[in-house]
């Protein structure tokens, strides 16, 4: 308190020079403000976009949260039944019925691995147009239109295995 009372019109002259500082500080600016008002407005655009650029990018861009997968290994134990495979029989009454060739049947089962023409032409010894003969009279007896199912016809009367 004996402070406060030695050193009152110190005090007051002295927050009194503040005030006035403050007001003519202020008055400054208002003056500052209204002479370039359209550079405070486009600086301050300018940084509400910046802003918001970085705001945006940070969102879009943002590192993907990662996903971490566990592994884990079962042994699973059961009886398995295995057949013994049945051995191929030729059904020669469908073989007869068809009226194939032996030529043809082997031509059928060369189709029936996968073979082109081209290819079963180069094992059988043949040109392609013989191989392309016996497989439309393959197509005529067997009542396909397709490789494929005169294949599946084949396979379905054991005439191939």
């Amino acid at each position: 308190m004996i402070f406060l009372k030695k050193y009152k019109t110190l005090i007051i002259y002295s927050i009194s020079l503040a005030l006035l500082f403050l007001l003519l500080k202020l008055g400054e600016y208002r003056l500052l403000i209204i002479d370039h008002s359209f550079e405070i407005y486009a600086g301050s655009i300018a940084l509400l976009f910046l802003l918001l650029g970085i705001w945006l990018s940070r969102r879009i861009f943002a590192p993907k949260k990662e996903i971490s997968i566990i592994e884990t290994e079962k042994i699973v134990e059961k009886q398995v039944f295995i057949t013994a495979p049945v051995p191929f029989v030729l059904n020669e009454k469908a073989l007869s019925a068809t009226d194939i060739s032996s030529r043809e049947l082997e031509v059928l089962e060369l189709i029936a691995k996968g073979m082109s023409n081209q290819e079963i032409a180069g094992s059988l010894f043949l040109s392609v147009s013989t191989i392309k003969t016996h497989i439309a009279n393959l197509f005529f007896k067997l009542e396909v239109t397709r490789r494929t199912q005169a294949v599946e016809k084949a396979k379905k009367l054991s005439i191939i295995p």
